[in-house]
């Protein structure tokens, strides 16, 4: 009997990210209610695993994020891949926060996963690597109804699928 089987990561494209937000700058450049304040958005370090936001006041780090989420959902992204949970830092008439993207499958994670896979789909094997969950079943349909339930899910974190055997 053929196996066939998929990865689970939680990842997101770099390039996408490039794109989000070079078109978050370019529109926070263009808004009236920007103009003259210390708006800006910068990548938190050189590896680009986030972004640093500062504005005026809170309303503008608000806005600021709100153009990032619909920038994110304009390229088809997650915008579960945004980790606000950080407060805002305000020092010296300006306001920054620290918003880094989410990134790897930790082990509860990982448990959640697999259990909700076994709970559905007994006949399917999980299995734990590392960052990625790997899903093997002799069925293709399974594996498309498996993928199908995972989406539906209302996980906190963002999920793809990679690895198609």
């Amino acid at each position: 009997m053929a196996q066939f089987s998929f990865d689970i990561v939680s990842e997101y494209d770099k390039a996408e990210m490039n794109n989000v937000f070079d078109q978050a700058r370019r529109e926070m450049a263009s808004r009236y209610d920007f103009k003259n304040t210390p708006a800006e958005l910068e990548w938190l370090n050189s590896d680009k695993v986030g972004f640093r936001i500062i504005g005026g006041s809170e309303w503008q780090i608000e806005a600021i994020i709100d153009i990032i989420r619909k920038k994110l959902a304009a390229r088809n992204q997650s915008q579960k891949v945004l980790d606000t949970a950080k407060e805002a830092v305000a020092n010296n008439f300006q306001v920054s926060k620290d918003v880094p993207l989410v990134k790897g499958l930790d082990q509860e994670k990982a448990k959640k996963i697999t259990s909700l896979i076994r709970d559905t789909y007994p006949k399917a094997k999980t299995q734990i690597q590392g960052e990625t969950v790997r899903v093997m079943s002799t069925s293709k349909d399974d594996l498309q109804a498996i993928m199908q339930h995972i989406r539906s899910q209302d996980l906190p974190f963002p999920v793809s699928f990679t690895n198609f055997r």
